[in-house]
């Protein structure tokens, strides 16, 4: 079958959402926050002897429909997954379809057997039990009854390839063999909800729940306290985490025969396992209540979630009681007043007590005209102001019991936005890069509405717009929507240039190549559509069957055409060319394989560009070192390949930038372009303060040794994806809204470019039209230019 679904493990299980900072955002009247917490279990010692196996269950009626994505798995692991899918099926209630992401591939960490964590998590959707909880995706669908976000999984589930398996499928392994069956049993249930988003400093000993779920609202501690209301992050929080901890749900105690049942929580806290599970020692001899134990012992099977899980999954379905609040709210933390056009939107923090007060309200005050806005949650926004005029603001916490101190933000001027001009009305340009081609400016951008790859040429006086590839595309092109980032190169001169595209589809998620000499296309599939998967080890590259969508870029000359790409399923950069006069492609594996030769063992090219600056290929790319227990990039680097074009020497390798005490993580995105001054570079770097969420750009020549240059933009938001350069200026994403930043005099300045926020980030080029510079995005649904 072929391969259905994004996301890998390589040497870190890591996805590529830990690149954005992790943040909610509002989606149809509700909220929505990445789900970062995973929920492991761990590889047990061999049982003595190994358990018989256990009758099968005949289902009468079926509660919910499971779609497992398979990736990479072998045929009898699929049989395994399939049976423990009709056994939830017939224990989980919904309406709505549950979609499963599952990834078999090998992890660092040999003793984790699997882990799992829900699509995302949503609060305040109608059929929400208590609005102020967060909801894994197929909870929340299930109590929405419908679904809250068709585009992406209910459920991520990822599988150590390594581990002891028991292949036969007879549901009988030996003592030395894990039951697959059983961890994705287990798994399943954390992604359907068994699971607390804490995470716990072993260091300092501080406690996080940043989005407390209805799990961490029944965990109790024994005086009676919730969980999800204590300060975050906190030393007492993180003393909670390692101490005794109990289910307060009524059903859950019902089926614990009176009792509350007791969760797993060891004094040295353990993570993935640690809260997320039932307590070892109490329930692991438990024939029906073991499954959600933190260990799988080889020879041990479970075949039932068991009737004390299902009564605790039930629970979740119910409204817990509401905390108590004690004392007044703390002052508001980290507020800040954003500048916008015409407006000016004040962001901030919950109090460090913000759970254990119950506030009820904050208050926001234009010091300057003393209205006065209320709201549950930041941010909150003040219109109809005057650009130019300075405003500061302040901020108070409310409950039952009082008022906070009030905060103050330091005053901030609103600034007209760039004026924007629409050029494909139809499209939404959710993935856009720009070229000159033939000596016209040329547009290359996806529409999500439609699932196609488009061209926008500009003809003198207007632009002229074709489709290149995309859903309802005929063989050679794909049926299936085009949903990647692009990346495109020419070669040829004058009007007569050829111009490459390189691009993949939601589907197959193989790396697409469309060749256009401005007449007509002609395509092929690149990579991604070999037979198997090339290991990385391996030292002779063929097409692999990896995913290849994640990114791309590309370099073409007068000699051929090269394309380099991340490998999803083994971490590594690849590249494929193929010269002028050959018929067939070259791989090559260029990083990520190898702690030698100058190469990294990082996990690579999440983001990369390439140029050609005449005599050398350059290859800039970020590559990550270390992540944490909610699998966010907390070191890396960016990394330089280069090497004579399309030549057999090997690449030489050094950082650009690289983790340190006051950057202890650098990358987040890579954007290059070639200017006067050579080739210039530009990434995002975090503080020990933002991490894992970058706060500052940094922009240099490419050379060993960089002069690095950095601004924060304090005043405009913090940036994200998507970065690109021209050489002279950067656009960024400024608190999910559109950012310049000028770097190309001694004082950088930075400028509004558009002011409604996009959660999903605004994808922007460069482009010159008739000697005018623009910026061009997807914006309020259309492809637009902007200039000041």
């Amino acid at each position: 079958m072929k391969r259905t679904a994004a996301s890998a493990l390589t040497i870190f299980t890591l996805a590529l959402s830990l690149l954005s900072p992790v943040q909610s955002y509002a989606l149809n009247d509700f909220k929505v926050a990445p789900a970062t917490s995973w929920g492991y279990i761990y590889a047990g010692p061999s049982l003595a002897k190994a358990q018989t196996r256990s009758p099968k269950v005949a289902y009468l009626e079926q509660k919910s429909k499971f779609v497992v994505n398979y990736k990479n798995f072998p045929e009898w692991a699929k049989k395994d997954f399939q049976a423990a899918v009709d056994i939830w099926g017939a224990n989980f209630k919904s309406s709505v379809p549950i979609t499963i992401e599952a990834t078999w591939s090998r992890v660092a960490a040999y003793s984790v057997l699997g882990s799992a964590r829900p699509g995302n998590f949503y609060s305040g959707f109608d059929g929400a039990p208590d609005p102020s909880l967060w909801y894994p995706s197929a909870l929340a669908n299930a109590l929405a009854g419908k679904d809250l976000d068709s585009e992406n999984p209910e459920m991520v589930i990822q599988v150590n390839s390594t581990a002891g398996w028991n292949t036969r499928n007879d549901g009988a392994p030996r003592v030395n063999e894990y039951d697959l069956q059983s961890v994705f049993l287990h798994e399943m249930g954390h992604g359907l909800g068994f699971l607390s988003t804490d995470s716990y400093d072993n260091f300092f000993g501080y406690g996080t729940i940043e989005q407390p779920t209805p799990y961490d609202a029944y965990a109790q501690l024994p005086d009676g306290r919730r969980l999800a209301d204590l300060p975050s992050p906190s030393l007492e929080l993180g003393k909670a985490l390692t101490s005794t901890l109990v289910w307060s749900g009524a059903l859950g105690i019902a089926a614990n025969g009176g009792v509350k049942p007791l969760l797993y929580t060891p004094a040295r806290y353990e993570e993935g396992s640690s809260v997320s599970h039932l307590d070892e020692e109490t329930y692991s001899k438990s024939e029906l209540n073991r499954i959600m134990t933190p260990n799988l012992d080889a020879g041990e099977v479970f075949r039932e979630p068991g009737p004390l899980l299902l009564a605790m999954m039930e629970d979740m379905r119910r409204k817990p009681p509401v905390g108590v609040a004690v004392g007044i709210p703390q002052a508001v933390r980290n507020a800040t007043a954003l500048i916008s056009d015409g407006a000016v939107i004040v962001t901030f923090d919950p109090p460090a007590n913000a759970r254990s007060a119950q506030i009820t309200s904050y208050s926001v005050r234009n010091l300057k005209t003393d209205q006065v806005i209320s709201g549950m949650s930041s941010p909150i926004t003040f219109t109809g102001l005057k650009n130019g005029t300075s405003y500061p603001f302040s901020i108070v916490a409310s409950n039952s019991n009082g008022t906070s101190d009030a905060v103050i933000t330091a005053p901030v001027a609103p600034t007209a936005a760039w004026k924007r001009f629409v050029i494909d009305d139809s499209s939404d340009a959710t993935n856009v890069t720009s070229i000159n081609f033939n000596r016209k400016p040329t547009l290359l951008y996806t529409d999500s509405n439609s699932g196609r790859l488009k061209i926008a040429t500009w003809e003198g006086k207007s632009w002229r717009k074709l489709t290149i590839d995309g859903a309802g595309g005929s063989t050679p092109r794909t049926k299936n929507p085009i949903t990647s980032p692009i990346s495109t190169c020419v070669n040829g001169s004058g009007t007569s240039q050829t111009l490459h595209i390189f691009y993949s589809e939601k589907v197959d998620r193989d790396l697409r190549y469309a060749r256009y000499d401005g007449k007509s296309f002609t395509y092929e599939i690149i990579d991604g559509n070999g037979t198997a998967v090339n290991d990385y080890k391996d030292p002779i590259r063929v097409r692999t069957a990896s995913d290849v969508s994640v990114s791309s870029a590309c370099v073409a000359t007068a000699a051929g055409i090269q394309v380099f790409y991340r490998d999803e399923s083994q971490g590594i950069l690849l590249g494929a060319s193929k010269l002028k006069s050959a018929t067939k492609w070259s791989y090559e594996l260029v990083d990520g394989d190898r702690k030698t030769d100058g190469r990294s063992t990082g996990d690579v090219a999440f983001h990369l560009k390439a140029i050609f600056d005449g005599k050398k290929t350059f290859v800039v790319y970020d590559s990550v070192l270390t992540i944490n227990q909610r699998k966010e990039a907390t070191s890396g680097e960016v990394r330089v390949a280069s090497r004579d074009t399309l030549s057999t020497v090997p690449w030489s390798y050094y950082n650009l930038d690289a983790s340190g005490s006051f950057t202890p993580m650098t990358g987040y995105d890579i954007s290059i372009a070639k200017n006067l001054s050579g080739i210039s570079a530009s990434w995002m770097i975090a503080s020990p303060a933002t991490m894992p969420s970058p706060n500052r750009i940094r922009w240099s020549t490419l050379a060993s040794t960089p002069e690095q240059n950095v601004v924060t933009p304090e005043n405009f938001g913090a940036p994200s994806k998507f970065l690109n350069t021209d050489g002279n200026a950067t656009a960024f994403n400024c608190a999910q809204r559109l950012c310049v930043l000028d770097h190309s005099k001694s004082t950088p300045t930075i400028k509004l470019v558009s002011t409604e926020e996009n959660s999903a980030g605004i994808s922007s080029a460069w482009v010159v039209v008739n000697g005018v510079r623009y910026l061009v995005a997807g914006y309020k649904g259309q492809l637009s230019m902007f200039r000041p």
